[in-house]
């Protein structure tokens, strides 16, 4: 598959370009807003060409899919001019900032018989597909709670536009609550129905949340709480799960990296539960290929990041009223 990279990105560079590569594909085109940058990213990457115009990117019939990372607000007119190119869209997450129109570009998508899916990297993760095949099996029995802490430092070269910029999609909520909210519903298989949340801005930036603590009530009346943060220096990552005849623990295992230990506790004992650590992204840039031609896959759709932009709005809105917030999917299908 040939590629045109929308965004001169970070995640691009560390980790996106290398899974392309990876998987017998080709970056032919970067986007950028400054062409000077773009051409200089180029460079940098080994890519043939570099532009502030993505109609040029778009015009080139070679270009089989557009990979999106640029600032939140960028991606809905983005991924909808390269849909209505007839190109195949990897967007990452939020998909949107508002519902309406994440909607609009799944819609899009599908009238065209385009493949829109987004990166939401973690259920690619061996940890959390081995996680999954516990919860699927029963070897904790009914499930009780799943507590996600994801409260860690934001890296120096990630802030900027995070921290002060609520018009590009800035804040923790949007940028680390939709991943742990489409990570507890591939392990889960299941929805939210409702969420109540407190956010705080603990002097990390300006104009946004850079903390989040929210519960939400999941279909079958299990309990999550999840608790995102961009300033807790000394903050780790995991995930655990409980049930009636058993517990998971897997700690370092919400990274970008095949990190982390998962642990099964029962009746019977401790034991750790060993899981694949293959790259991720070239585990979604595998899925992402199945959906393209029609196969059975296990990434995140269009839909799948319309119901994480749903549950992290929702976290935003019952922080800001201090009410509870009610989700019903069966609108957003």
């Amino acid at each position: 598959m040939n590629w045109a990279l929308f965004g001169a990105s970070t995640i691009a560079s560390q980790y996106m370009i290398s899974a392309i590569r990876a998987n017998a594909g080709q970056v032919s085109w970067v986007v950028s807003g400054s062409r000077d940058r773009a051409e200089r990213y180029a460079r940098d990457n080994g890519i043939a060409r570099g532009t502030s115009e993505m109609e040029e990117a778009l015009n080139d019939p070679s270009v089989d899919a557009v990979y999106i990372s640029s600032t939140n607000e960028k991606h809905k007119d983005q991924a909808l001019a390269a849909i209505a190119a007839g190109k195949h869209v990897l967007c990452e997450k939020p998909l949107a900032m508002t519902l309406s129109d994440a909607a609009r570009m799944v819609a899009a998508a599908r009238e065209k018989g385009v493949t829109l899916m987004v990166n939401h990297h973690l259920r690619c993760a061996g940890s959390h597909r081995a996680i999954r095949k516990l919860i699927a099996e029963g070897a904790i029995g009914a499930l009780r709670s799943v507590r996600v802490f994801h409260a860690v430092h934001l890296p120096e070269h990630l802030r900027g536009w995070r921290l002060d910029n609520p018009g590009a999609g800035g804040g923790v909520v949007l940028d680390m609550t939709v991943h742990d909210t489409d990570t507890v519903r591939f392990l889960l298989g299941e929805d939210p129905v409702s969420v109540t949340a407190e956010t705080d801005a603990t002097g990390m930036g300006a104009g946004v949340e850079d903390s989040a603590m929210s519960v939400w009530r999941m279909q079958s009346g299990t309990m999550v709480f999840s608790h995102v943060s961009f300033n807790h220096p000394f903050g780790t990552t995991g995930v655990e799960i409980h049930g009636s005849d058993g517990a998971i623990f897997a700690p370092g295992v919400i990274s970008q990296d095949p990190k982390g230990e998962v642990w099964l506790t029962t009746s019977e004992g401790r034991r750790e539960i060993t899981f694949d650590r293959g790259n991720l992204y070239d585990s979604v840039l595998v899925e992402f290929g199945k959906a393209v031609r029609g196969e059975a896959h296990s990434g995140a759709t269009g839909l799948d990041g319309v119901k994480s932009l749903a549950v992290a709005l929702a976290v935003r809105e019952a922080a800001r009223t201090g009410q509870r917030q009610p989700l019903q999917f069966e609108e957003i299908a």
